[in-house]
């Protein structure tokens, strides 16, 4: 067994946020490493992606559409999953939206939306796995998150203040679970070569603005150049749920090419 892998590869991971873009990539290093998964999305097609990497890695999946904003829906789906799939071992946050609004002008249900799901679906999701990893005494939660959530953005004032919330939960829970051996941890990605990413951009190349900095937008560069590769921000995932991260909680893992200089 790879020392990258969390502890064994009989235990469940839950992805949510897993039909596309970074949660797909998560999806796909667990399947790699032989993991039984459980994925979660409120597209459809995330049934096909785990019917996929079923066949592709010979581990047994489980593809729940599903929104995570949804408390009961999300007990329901959870209580599923460790009835098919057995106990779960580790969560992983990723479900998102963005909706790019200056805040004078966002909508209010626009603005409730985005706290929804970014930060009330973490909630949902995180107590309700939480309460039964408690009982174990063994498992560990990772969300993706955003840098967003420590730098202000322009017309982007509800993501990041989502984001934000959901880091600083993630921590306390992290604080109030670590008696009981469970880690919390964040992986706060940067650009990153998703969907959401692209409805950024006026075209299918990388904009400047976004490599060498936009002073009009008050943005930073990155300073390697590079926006990062889904597989990038899973690979970071991979690495916290691991033994090799087993001193490691509360921490908040920057994957942004330096973009916010650490800030």
């Amino acid at each position: 067994m790879s020392s990258s892998s969390v502890e064994s590869k009989t235990q469940v991971v839950m992805i949510s946020g897993a039909a596309r873009g970074i949660g797909a990539a998560v999806a796909r290093t667990f399947a790699a490493l032989g993991h039984p998964l459980a994925l979660l999305d409120c597209q459809p097609d995330v049934t096909e992606l785990a019917r996929e990497l079923a066949a592709t890695y010979s581990v047994k999946t489980l593809g729940l559409i599903l929104d995570v904003s949804d408390r009961s829906a999300v007990e329901q789906a959870v209580t599923r999953v460790e009835d098919q799939l057995g106990e779960l071992h580790t969560l992983v946050n990723v479900a998102g939206i963005l909706r790019l609004v200056p805040l004078l002008e966002m909508a209010a249900e626009d603005w409730d939306r985005t706290l929804a799901v970014n930060s009330t679906g973490v909630f949902n999701l995180s107590t309700s796995v939480a309460r039964r990893l408690v009982t174990r005494r063994r498992g560990c939660i990772i969300t993706v998150g955003s840098n967003a959530a420590t730098t202000a953005r322009t017309q982007m004032g509800a993501y990041a203040a989502s984001k934000a919330a959901s880091h600083q939960f993630t921590r306390c829970l992290g604080l109030e679970l670590a008696p009981y051996g469970i880690r919390c941890n964040i992986v706060s990605p940067g650009s990153t070569d998703t969907d959401m990413q692209r409805q950024l951009w006026t075209s299918d190349e990388v904009p400047a603005g976004v490599l060498q900095g936009s002073p009009e937008q008050f943005r930073l560069g990155i300073p390697l150049q590079r926006i990062a590769s889904p597989e990038d921000i899973a690979n970071a995932v991979r690495f916290l749920a691991s033994d090799e991260a087993r001193h490691i909680t509360l921490h908040d893992l920057r994957v942004d090419g330096g973009a916010t200089l650490d800030a």
